[in-house]
């Protein structure tokens, strides 16, 4: 990525083609913590700084980083975290109108039987889809329902995908 012999249109190609696939395979079935989405955002941010390199300042005439507004600016593609958002959006779509004597929908939505262990509750897979309908605005409304109104819950998914997240 950080050779110079090839041009950033290719290095930008390869990173969609190779690393995002390899980087985001099953994100559909992930619970996402903050500490996890933020190591997500400073590899994509790593990956994007060696593509395009240094810049250098006129005034100074000094190299300094890329800082990460000037690479979403260089970037033009949503960030990969949108973009797994939107994918777990689209498929829990998919599962919840799959209805309650499939596998996959209980083993994502059923309740697990016997005691939990101490402590503090983990974020679970359904929070994760709560929090994406909040910052969308659909906070407090029944998301099993809205699933089943696949227009509906496909605009959702849109305004996922083009929420920005910092």
């Amino acid at each position: 990525m950080s050779s110079s012999l090839l041009s950033k249109i290719l290095k930008i190609k390869i990173y969609r083609t190779i690393t995002l696939p390899v980087v985001s395979y099953g994100c559909e079935t992930w619970s996402f913590t903050l500490r996890r989405e933020r190591r997500l955002r400073v590899f994509e941010n790593k990956v994007l700084r060696r593509i395009f390199g240094r810049k250098r300042d006129e005034v100074t005439e000094e190299c300094r980083k890329l800082n990460n507004e000037e690479l979403n600016d260089l970037y033009s593609s949503p960030n990969t975290l949108r973009v797994i958002k939107s994918r777990r959006m689209r498929w829990v779509g998919h599962v919840v109108r799959m209805g309650e004597r499939r596998g996959v929908y209980r083993a994502l939505l059923g309740e697990p039987e016997g005691k939990r262990s101490l402590g503090r509750f983990r974020r679970r897979w359904e929070d994760n889809i709560k929090m994406d309908l909040q910052e969308v605005g659909c906070e407090g409304m029944d998301w099993i329902e809205l699933t089943q109104d696949k227009d509906r819950w496909r605009a959702l998914v849109n305004a996922v995908m083009k929420l920005w997240f910092p």
